[in-house]
């Protein structure tokens, strides 16, 4: 394949070459996914491959194997600015040192989550790392589409209450 050949690749033969190779992120200019999803991202000041590294950041940080990546998707979405996107930058780079260090290529090639996992508990203490873990809990867990995935059926002020909604059904005592 030329190099003509290569800067012109349709958006579905992207996709289709990176899922026949086995991608768990498929990086495209300005854009990010992955093979088993009908979802993607575009990407305005980030690069794609900050983004997928956050997204994979986002589901090691907080894991649900129940809830689709398009959520932790929406949830880290909100870096993707111009103000915040030197230190995210900055801060997904130290996240590959620490890889690196660790014998990776990058946060986002290492296959095992257990090994994820030891690099982001290198970074725990950082700035960076602590802004992430912060930013998801109300990024992930405030979408209302996430809700029923819980079984949290949202506020119930509005229709008079917890106690005649089930609350003293306890069979228990």
């Amino acid at each position: 394949m030329t190099q003509q050949e290569k800067r012109h690749l349709s958006r579905r033969q992207l996709l289709s070459r990176a899922i026949a190779a086995g991608a768990t992120f498929m990086v495209g200019a300005g854009f990010v996914t992955t093979p088993d999803a009908a979802w993607a991202t575009e990407v305005t000041e980030l690069k794609p491959e900050t983004m997928a590294t956050l997204v994979q950041m986002a589901r090691d940080i907080y894991p649900h194997d129940h809830v689709p990546t398009e959520f932790y998707v929406i949830a880290v979405k909100g870096y993707d600015t111009a103000e915040t996107a030197a230190d995210i930058e900055a801060g997904i780079a130290a996240l590959n040192g620490v890889a690196q260090g660790k014998g990776h290529d990058s946060y986002l090639a290492i296959g095992w989550e257990r090994d994820r996992v030891d690099v982001l508990r290198a970074m725990e203490q950082s700035a960076f790392f602590q802004r992430i873990r912060g930013g998801l809990v109300t990024g992930l867990y405030n979408q209302k589409a996430v809700w029923p995935l819980f079984g949290y059926e949202g506020e119930s002020f509005s229709q008079g209450g917890y106690v005649d909604r089930g609350f003293d059904d306890i069979n228990w005592l």
